[in-house]
């Protein structure tokens, strides 16, 4: 997915590819960082993804090493059973001695909210057994408010900065990210043991179209809609509302599940001076939200002279 600066009119590329830092970047597939970010000159080139797994049916899928779209597509629409599960310490292990082997004398871990996931916790016990120094940060939130953090320590890095401050980056980055988000049913979240406030929040009100934010680290209720066409309307209405508070040049990632034109034209609708983004919702994602999912994470500016 292209990075598109709505301002010009055109695709924008972050950053520059030069030398690899001797601190190494990992992050997990939640992050949700889009294929042109981390090839070429993206902002997250060099970035090391662990893949998050996916059950469907009893069968384990990696995401980003198999094709997860059209069997959880289906599974979805059928109502089967998909869970997710966190990567093992183990893979963390194996991806930071593979990275300390190949010249990283330091590794900053960036990763998807404890609150959510064990993700973190895994890469804090592999980082126990590693030689190499490793900064594992709790992001505290998901999708691309944690992808952009981990674009922002890559630049950090390649700028110059230590792998203390890259992690300190990522901490005060993450702490100032938004995600709203609209799902047509809290069905799959309330199977997933995701919504936690949200389900007593929302009750047996079978009719209403839930709005929901991440708030230290969890899921929250954040609104009571009673109409899918007035729950997009408001999801428009915060967005718009907190990028007017933010500097020129900060992001608007759209996510979405089987529903990209309605994404499309939620980000088409972005306040000029922001830039707007698709990237289709993670697998780990989309497993608890369901088909028809319409999220939106804001950042601000991947580097702080950048606009």
């Amino acid at each position: 997915m292209a990075w598109f600066d709505r301002r010009r009119g055109t695709a924008a590329v972050v950053g520059e590819a030069s030398a690899e830092p001797a601190t190494a970047v990992v992050t997990d597939s939640a992050a949700a960082l889009p294929q042109d970010w981390i090839t070429g000159n993206g902002p997250a080139v060099g970035v090391t993804i662990v893949p998050m797994p996916v059950i469907i049916g009893g069968r384990h899928y990696g995401e980003g090493a198999d094709n997860l779209l059209e069997p959880l597509s289906v599974a979805l629409v059928e109502g089967s059973e998909v869970r997710t599960s966190r990567p093992s310490p183990g893979q963390f292990q194996n991806v930071y001695r593979r990275l300390e082997r190949e010249g990283a004398q330091e590794i900053v871990s960036i990763h998807l909210s404890g609150k959510l996931s064990g993700t973190v916790e895994a890469a804090r016990w592999a980082a126990r057994t590693v030689s190499v120094p490793v900064h594992v940060v709790d992001s505290g939130t998901v999708g691309m408010a944690q992808g952009c953090a981990v674009a922002a320590v890559a630049l950090a890095l390649r700028d110059g900065a230590t792998a203390s401050e890259a992690a300190l980056r990522a901490a005060a980055y993450c702490a100032g990210t938004r995600i709203f988000f609209y799902v047509p049913s809290l069905e799959q979240l309330r199977r997933g043991g995701r919504i936690g406030a949200a389900a007593g929040f929302f009750g047996t009100l079978l009719a209403v179209k839930p709005l929901l934010t991440v708030r230290d680290g969890a899921i929250e209720p954040l609104e009571k809609v009673r109409s899918a066409a007035r729950a997009r309307q408001r999801l428009e209405e915060l967005v718009r509302d907190d990028l007017r508070q933010r500097a020129a040049g900060s992001i608007a990632a759209f996510h979405y599940f089987g529903n990209r034109a309605e994404a499309e034209a939620a980000a088409s609708r972005v306040p000029a001076g922001a830039e707007a983004l698709l990237t289709r919702m993670p697998a780990v994602l989309a497993a608890h939200t369901g088909l028809g999912v319409l999220a939106v994470a804001l950042s601000d500016p991947l580097s702080p002279d950048h606009g």
